[in-house]
């Protein structure tokens, strides 16, 4: 494998990891929501952490394939 081969995989390997922590994040976002009385700051933290990991992937998703708009 050489260098190219192992830094692919190695941002497809984050890229799944943040992909994973991200569906994570919503899952937590929507049985919080589901409360009549949620958590807000919570809440605002868990969406502004959501939206930190989707700019994070699109950036690393940019670097995997640059010439495709992620």
């Amino acid at each position: 494998m050489d260098d190219d081969e192992a830094l692919r995989a190695a941002l497809q390997q984050r890229i799944n990891e943040l992909r994973t922590e991200h569906d994570d994040l919503d899952d937590a976002i929507a049985r919080l929501s589901e409360n009549h009385l949620p958590d807000q700051l919570r809440l605002q933290r868990l969406k502004k952490r959501k939206l930190l990991l989707k700019d994070q992937l699109t950036h690393l998703e940019r670097q995997l394939d640059p010439d495709v708009m992620a």
